[in-house]
């Protein structure tokens, strides 16, 4: 492969951050919630595809739809000034290229499953296209980023059972209180940047009392996620699964504490390992019941 390609693959493999799946991790752990809870257990394999390379494409393409809208910004925020559209070694339009191709892939995806989901699928394009505007006016992104990410979960039961029960739409709540939770973290280690640009954020709604913040919206998603599981007839293992998330969301907010940059990125980070104790909790409570 000549060296110029080369660098081309690597730009385009930057701008949708797939140096840093922690992005489709995220996205990823509410959809296998609901695919397990909807299914009783293991999914339709063509459902679990679908969804898993779905997760992948879209969040590549909210990568790079982010990054256009933010390119003029994200040059002056230390973080993100290497990216490939702010530092120039991409152009806008091959980006939309990128982007409308991702897209066009994740359609042909959905169209494997019934229209009702594709319509669905519509509506997710919508919220995750969004999501970058509202950091310049609304002063809580993070509710959107938390719908975007969790309008998996409403798809899921749609394909799975044709209708979205009561614990779909809380399961959805779940996961926008969880968002709210690792993006501020995530932002913490961005305020000043965001406060000298006018980027909109909860770490700079929350100001000082962040951590508190943090803090108590962890204690709601966990409540939210026993309630769930009363509603699915959980038993044992689920509580162990929420027992290990809780124990991660303390030491979050431990590691947090003095508010370092590094260690809010940290604990950003960390929240892949609560989505997988829950989906763990999850998956075994119902492989228990199997067997």
């Amino acid at each position: 492969m000549k060296p110029a390609l080369r660098r081309r693959l690597h730009d385009y493999a930057l701008l949708m951050r797939l140096d840093r799946p922690i992005g489709i991790l995220l996205l990823l752990w509410p959809a296998l919630w609901a695919l397990w809870i909807a299914a009783e257990g293991v999914p339709p394999l063509l459902l679990l595809v679908v969804f898993v390379l779905g997760t992948v494409l879209t969040r590549s393409a909210g990568c790079i739809i982010n990054d256009l809208l933010d390119r003029d910004i994200d040059p002056f925020v230390h973080r993100t000034r290497d990216r490939p559209l702010a530092a120039r070694h991409i152009s806008p339009y091959d980006a939309i290229v990128l982007f409308v191709l991702l897209m066009l892939a994740a359609l042909g995806l959905t169209l494997l499953l019934d229209a009702a989901t594709v319509r669905m699928a519509v509506v997710a394009a919508l919220l995750m296209v969004a999501y970058p505007l509202f950091k310049r006016f609304f002063p809580a992104p993070q509710v959107w980023l938390g719908l975007a990410f969790g309008w998996a979960i409403p798809m899921a039961f749609v394909a799975t059972r044709g209708e979205v029960p009561r614990i779909g739409w809380l399961l959805l709540l779940i996961t926008v209180v969880w968002a709210c939770i690792y993006d501020t973290l995530y932002a913490m280690a961005d305020r000043e940047d965001d406060r000298r640009l006018g980027v909109r954020s909860t770490a700079l709604l929350f100001g000082s009392m962040d951590l508190l913040a943090v803090g108590c919206l962890q204690a709601i998603m966990l409540f939210g996620l026993w309630l769930a599981g009363r509603q699915a007839g959980f038993g044992t293992a689920y509580l162990v699964g929420l027992a290990a998330a809780a124990a991660l969301f303390a030491w979050q907010l431990w590691i947090a504490r003095r508010r370092e940059p590094a260690a809010c990125l940290r604990a950003f980070r960390a929240n892949n390992h609560v989505g997988m104790a829950v989906f763990l909790g999850i998956a075994v409570d119902h492989a228990l019941r199997a067997a």
